[in-house]
């Protein structure tokens, strides 16, 4: 069978990402949780049939590079037509739980010919207190249900739903993410359909071929030679050294964390496809954004991450450790020393997470701030920025859904890193509790500021206020009725001597 010609080769690309687009807004469209619908806390793509990663929508990071370790889970099994798996658990192929992971086989004449897949944050998937995000958490299983690769039938959908607070939401989204597959699944078989199937597995091949020659152009044309960069994770216990070294070589990145801490008692910890997906965002910021969005892209680098490390987490028949930190903060650590070891201004290196909630509701959103200046541009303000990618939850949809006012939500002026170039500031959001609930607060860049770059000064650190008094960036408890809680997230560091 003949290759692909440039113009055959551009039109399969553009019908696999406008697949997944597709799939994406089906999934928004159709969910119910206002962190689905109106923050986009999903994601979605296509995989061929050797369980890489065909094409991924331009969703959330996090869960984009990590994908597909919840394909290579479930690879092996046998698949039927419309029979859909699911799965969170961390160390089986998952993230952390609130991220649930939907894979749908795609067949054709009982032919394999590859998977749809998505991969939602659920506002609470149970566990030892509303929104399934305790800053304090040590065990895997105080996070929430643990699912492991598990066929998703009638039965197991109620089942798992009613293992989590506001059950009828979590069906709702649920069944979403079915929906967002099963429309993956016709734009697949109808490519297939439309070419042959042993045509779409050569075209998603030349894809991939494609992605890695692009990715090795852009790596060959960065200098050779060895960089580093450190940082640290504000654990509760102390500051958590990571180190990176990354290596250059002709078309190759090697990626080094080796001296990085071990993992600990905390929920800082990250399982490797944290780490890798963290790594691939960076590399993508590095190269050219028009290279498709493929597992091609990410050949040609190569990760050094000792097992047993907070970057490497590793769960035993004694112990699951805890990850629901690791997931938004570690990764925007990692993505944080890779630009840095290329130069670059840090953004505010944390997803601000916080949960609210009670018996009758749940609510998690991600609070953007501000993004490191480029050396021929200021830095973005009040941006979801590395990892996140996510909108805000307006204050309408706020207000409306839960029982919460919002007193402020405002840019945090002048707390851009100063520069040729400044950085972006951050934000102030303020809310107040209208009847007593529980919240959760993890944060990063509260003791330590987001550098600049070239002599640009750092962004000023996040803070965080409950009813005028400061509280740890990482704190679990009850927030009285009238209670108010306040958070000023960091502003990026700033290019170039002002």
């Amino acid at each position: 069978m003949s290759a692909l010609d440039p113009i055959e080769l551009q039109v399969v690309t553009g019908a696999l990402r406008a697949a997944c687009e597709e799939m994406g807004a089906v999934l928004i469209g159709s969910a119910r949780s206002s962190n689905i619908k109106e923050r986009h806390d999903a994601s979605t793509a296509l995989f061929d049939s050797h369980g890489e990663m065909a094409m991924q929508a331009e969703h959330i990071p996090v869960h984009l590079g990590s994908m597909p370790a919840a394909v290579a889970a479930i690879l092996g099994e046998d698949h039927s037509q419309g029979c859909s798996w699911i799965l969170n658990d961390p160390f089986a192929g998952g993230t952390h739980l609130p991220d649930i992971t939907v894979i749908t086989p795609v067949l054709l004449d009982g032919e394999l010919l590859g998977f749809a897949a998505n991969r939602a944050h659920h506002a609470d998937v149970g566990g030892r207190i509303p929104g399934s995000m305790p800053a304090d958490s040590h065990t895997l299983e105080e996070e929430g249900v643990v699912i492991g690769p598990t066929r998703l039938d009638e039965p197991t959908l109620r089942g798992l739903s009613a293992q989590m607070r506001q059950p009828a939401e979590r069906e709702a989204d649920l069944r979403a993410q079915l929906a967002a597959n099963r429309l993956g699944v016709l734009r697949l078989s109808e490519l297939a359909q439309r070419i042959g199937a042993r045509r779409l597995n050569d075209a998603c091949g030349a894809v991939l071929d494609y992605a890695e020659l692009r990715t090795r152009a852009c790596v060959a044309a960065l200098p050779d030679g060895e960089r580093r960069a450190e940082d640290a994770l504000e654990g509760a216990e102390g500051d958590l050294a990571l180190r990176l070294r990354a290596t250059v070589a002709g078309e190759r990145l090697i990626l080094d964390f080796s001296g990085s801490a071990p993992q600990h008692e905390g929920n800082l910890n990250c399982p490797l496809a944290v780490t890798r997906s963290a790594c691939l965002f960076a590399v993508r910021v590095l190269t050219d954004p028009d290279i498709p969005a493929s597992a091609g892209a990410y050949r040609p680098i190569e990760l050094v991450v000792p097992e047993g490390s907070i970057l490497n987490a590793r769960a035993s028949a004694e112990h699951r450790p805890a990850v629901a930190a690791g997931n938004v903060e570690t990764s925007s650590r990692v993505a944080d020393m890779v630009l840095a070891a290329f130069g670059r201004a840090q953004g505010q290196g944390t997803m601000n997470n916080l949960t609210l909630g009670d018996r009758a509701f749940s609510y998690y959103e991600t609070l953007g701030g501000g993004q490191g200046a480029c050396p021929d541009a200021d830095g973005p303000s009040g941006v979801h920025v590395a990892m996140s990618n996510t909108l805000n939850t307006p204050i309408e949809a706020l207000e409306r859904e839960f029982p919460l006012r919002v007193l402020e939500y405002a840019l945090r002026r002048g707390s851009g890193g100063a520069g040729a170039h400044r950085g972006g500031d951050g934000v102030v959001r303020e809310l107040q509790a209208l009847r007593e609930m529980t919240y959760s607060l993890i944060a990063e860049r509260r003791r330590h500021s987001p550098r600049g770059a070239a002599g640009g000064e750092p962004g000023l650190p996040g803070r965080d206020w409950i009813d005028g008094l400061p509280v740890p960036s990482k704190a679990t408890g009850t927030l009285a009725a009238g209670g108010r809680l306040r958070i000023e997230t960091p502003g990026g560091g700033g290019h170039g001597s002002k």
